[in-house]
């Protein structure tokens, strides 16, 4: 009877992970992860390594588009806590980076130590999902920048291990160095399997929203 309340329960665990391990910041251990974002501010790439279920280390390079300034820094991230419930799940991280900021627009301020800390928090069940996220960065004498974003989305569906998942979502920021300093983003976001891939538009600053996320 014991044996087989315990697979009932892992059985379930697997369920409801398979829908919201795929955009974590810390994988597996002994995991690799590709993470790419594009949004209205800068265009990012991220690849990670986690030795452990909680911790995560990699190297990012991110260029900040408005400014020309390009950043390269190495980005550990520590998953702090982990919630879980009957039908949801909640994580807990904090993030921070350390590294190199260079100018390459026509001011060429040339270059400066740059350093980054994090928070990221969410809550999802199969159909729903929110999220917080806010980096405050430093760049010395290239400026200072902070972010707040926020998600909610719903799954019109709950799929199944191995199929495709589908999200509608609603993400808003605020970036006080922009002169739009909260803007509106829906996005769609589609995984299966190791792959995560997210489409969206601003509507108040145009751009488009293109991440794409792989776990090897």
């Amino acid at each position: 009877m014991r044996s087989a309340v315990l697979g009932i329960a892992m059985a379930s665990l697997t369920i409801l992970t398979c829908s919201v391990v795929q955009a974590r910041p810390v994988s597996y251990a002994g995991g690799w992860t590709l993470i790419e974002v594009a949004n209205r501010a800068s265009t990012a790439g991220l690849v990670h390594y986690s030795p452990a279920h909680n911790f995560s280390v990699g190297l990012r390079h991110e260029w900040q588009r408005a400014d020309d300034v390009k950043l390269t820094a190495i980005q550990p991230t520590l998953l702090v806590k982990r919630w879980f419930g009957r039908e949801y799940q909640g994580n807990f991280y904090l993030t921070g980076g350390l590294g190199t900021a260079k100018d390459e627009s026509p001011n060429k301020l040339g270059s400066d130590t740059a350093s980054f800390v994090g928070v990221m928090v969410d809550w999802e069940t199969r159909t729903l999902f929110v999220s917080y996220e806010a980096r405050f960065l430093e760049q010395g004498a290239l400026g200072n920048q902070s972010m707040h974003e926020a998600r909610f989305g719903w799954a019109p569906y709950a799929g199944d291990t191995g199929e495709l998942h589908t999200w509608l979502m609603l993400e808003v920021d605020r970036r006080e160095h922009f002169e739009d300093k909260t803007s509106v983003t829906p996005l769609l976001r589609f995984f299966k399997g190791p792959a995560l891939l997210e489409l969206g538009y601003n509507l108040t600053d145009p751009s488009p929203l293109v991440n794409f996320t792989y776990r090897f």
